[in-house]
């Protein structure tokens, strides 16, 4: 019998990883509110640089995760992590029976919420570290890398963590499971708090633009997120910051998520990547410089654009 999937936030990320989980057979279906009319008509078109084009159409498309008619053996997050989303309640209502709940989200420390208020459920963590866009309603489109990792965060006697990661595998994505998965996160908070918010803060240039102009601020970024995560018990390894600078040298020329999100007047993932990093240091007692300038500088320019967007 083929595994039930519910995504709720059926974006980029959501729709291209939902189309995986039904290659490899499962019944996946989907809550996406902006593009909901396309695709409950066309499902979703998926062009993916390495797994070629193909149409992926939900079993069910729906508003909200209360609406879904079945019992899901996974529920799959990946919504955005801004303040006026509650991830929780997203989520609540499409939750039955022994519904596990994964989440595949950037940033530091969000773990807490979730845990809290679902303190009865597997709940696993997840990491997607990819080049993907949407570049139209319904329309996805995958340009680079594409590896998932995963990691429990509570007791997983049955192996759920393990199977999730099967199912992505079969329908062609590069997965892993993490013993630690809280340090996989700092490890893609090194990538995302240099590139995300200077994304935005340069105008939009795309990450090689970035790297080539000024790749020793980025460096000594990343070595600061580093730190965090050393004196937060999770050290990352010795050549974390040399592989990611080699990894973005050969990316396509590609425009962040929050840079998408700015461009969009959408909400920005700034406390999640950045603010909690920052606090984390600021626990821990680790001087973070170029971190803080860069958080304050990203809360400006979040005022800017609420007193742009005020009446007059």
């Amino acid at each position: 019998m083929s595994s039930k999937i519910l995504i709720v936030g059926a974006g980029a990320i959501g729709g291209f990883y939902g189309a995986l989980l039904a290659r490899s057979g499962a019944e996946v279906s989907v809550v996406c509110r902006s593009d909901y009319d396309y695709v409950r008509r066309h499902g979703f078109e998926i062009d993916s640089h390495t797994l070629g084009r193909w149409r992926f159409r939900p079993a069910q498309v729906l508003r909200q995760a209360g609406d879904y008619r079945d019992c899901a053996d996974y529920l799959i997050l990946c919504s955005k992590v801004v303040a006026d989303i509650d991830r929780v309640g997203l989520i609540r209502e499409g939750l039955a029976g022994k519904t596990a709940i994964a989440f595949i989200q950037n940033g530091v420390d969000i773990e807490a919420e979730l845990l809290s208020a679902f303190p009865d459920r597997v709940l696993i963590s997840g990491l997607a570290y990819i080049c993907c866009n949407r570049v139209a309603p319904g329309r996805i489109k995958h340009l680079a890398y594409g590896k998932l990792t995963f990691g429990a965060l509570t007791p997983d006697a049955a192996g759920l963590g393990q199977r999730l990661g099967d199912l992505f595998a079969a329908g062609g994505a590069d997965c892993e499971i993490s013993r630690d998965i809280v340090a996989s996160r700092w490890q893609k908070c090194v990538w995302n708090a240099p590139f995300n918010p200077l994304s935005v803060l340069s105008g939009g240039l795309a990450t090689q633009a970035i790297l080539q102009s000024q790749e020793d601020f980025v460096r000594d970024i990343m070595q600061e997120v580093c730190r965090i995560a050393s004196a937060s018990g999770h050290p990352l390894p010795g050549d974390t910051v040399d592989l990611n600078i080699e990894r973005t040298r050969h990316m396509p020329p590609y425009k962040t998520s929050m840079l998408l999100d700015f461009e969009h007047g959408r909400p920005m993932e700034t406390e999640a990547i950045l603010g909690n990093a920052v606090r984390a240091a600021q626990r821990l007692n680790v001087e973070t410089p170029r971190l803080q300038a860069l958080y304050a500088l990203m809360r400006l320019r979040e005022l800017q654009i609420r007193e742009n967007r005020a009446p007059q």
